[in-house]
């Protein structure tokens, strides 16, 4: 098995980091997902909060109405889906309409139930990514004296947190975090040194679109 996959990034957001809010519209997403399949990406993975710097949450009913209906109608086009959220709600009703990978850059910590959402679901894989705040307060906690070894331990806790749960470890894939919570050099630091992170015996997923 390819040790590399690809996960092509669908933001249906108005105010998204990397693509500016480019497939707002459901035609339009559906179109830039059609394209990734056909460029060979392996995963889609749709958002509908944006996670940029200083964003403000949405409510769960708005991120519920732009995510489903793509989720629904990639389904159909026989992708491959994940779904980028916090919430343990979305994340379900996303599961039932086809998603198979749930993509939490909060690691389960901003939605107390995503943990129970997981052990509930063994054929869904859980992507927990490294985070320390909410995206409009997280780069006031951008303090590392050994910002490898801290991520480390962190994403550590979060694992610890899922297996005793119940989760699967074969479930589980964790993820640094760059750009959320650190700066340009952090960024270049957590890259520098994966090797450290992968002594954790998890799949990595790197995130780096137009991170400095």
């Amino acid at each position: 098995m390819n040790p590399t996959i690809v996960m092509g990034i669908l933001n249906v957001t108005p105010d998204s980091f990397a693509d500016g809010g480019r497939h707002f519209d459901f035609t339009k997403a559906i179109s830039r997902s059609e394209t990734m399949i056909n460029e060979g990406v392996d995963i889609i993975d749709v958002g509908g909060e944006s996670t940029r710097p200083g964003a403000e949450r949405i409510s769960e009913e708005v991120e519920r109405g732009r995510v489903i209906p793509v989720i629904t109608e990639l389904k159909k086009l026989g992708a491959t889906i994940s779904i980028d959220t916090m919430r343990a709600k979305i994340a379900n009703e996303a599961i039932k309409a086809g998603a198979s990978y749930i993509n939490d850059v909060s690691g389960g910590l901003a939605d107390p139930e995503m943990a129970k959402l997981v052990v509930a679901n063994p054929q869904v894989q859980y992507i927990a990514m490294h985070w320390r705040a909410h995206s409009k307060n997280m780069q006031n906690l951008a303090n590392y004296q050994d910002v490898a070894r801290e991520v480390k331990d962190e994403l550590q806790d979060r694992i610890d947190t899922l297996i005793t749960a119940g989760a699967d470890p074969d479930q589980l894939i964790i993820d640094p975090g760059l750009g959320f919570a650190k700066t340009g050099e952090h960024n270049w630091e957590i890259l520098q040194n994966l090797d450290r992170l992968a002594l954790l015996g998890f799949p990595i997923l790197i995130g780096a679109s137009r991170k400095r």
